[in-house]
């Protein structure tokens, strides 16, 4: 059976492992063995916290909303069974982002569910 020389794949695994891990503290940019565990670490961390960060953002959105309608004299789940039963197209997002950004629109759009 012929000899298989396999440098050229290793340093090409070892440098690709190398250049994931630029940028972190002390020996896990350089050494293989703790860059190897780091790079999976944080790429188990990314995974994870790309569907975290979804879950964060409506988060986000419901307070946002709610603390916009405290004051015009509505709560964050009367005013989604207002949205629900009117047929209004625009979602959690864009709702608060017209709260944050255009008050007076927001406000428009809650004087028309109300009634």
């Amino acid at each position: 059976m012929p000899r298989v020389k396999r440098g050229i794949h290793h340093v090409k695994r070892r440098r690709n492992i190398l250049r994931k891990a630029k940028g972190y503290k002390w020996g896990r940019k350089s050494k293989l063995k703790l860059a190897k565990i780091a790079v999976i670490k944080a790429g188990k961390y990314a995974y994870r916290d790309r569907r975290t960060r979804k879950r964060d953002f409506r988060a986000l959105w419901l307070v946002r909303l709610n603390a916009a309608l405290r004051p015009l004299g509505l709560s964050y789940s009367a005013f989604m069974a207002k949205v629900k039963k009117n047929g209004v197209a625009l979602d959690r997002k864009s709702l608060a982002a017209l709260a944050e950004k255009h008050p007076t629109v927001f406000q428009k759009i809650v004087e028309n569910i109300k009634r």
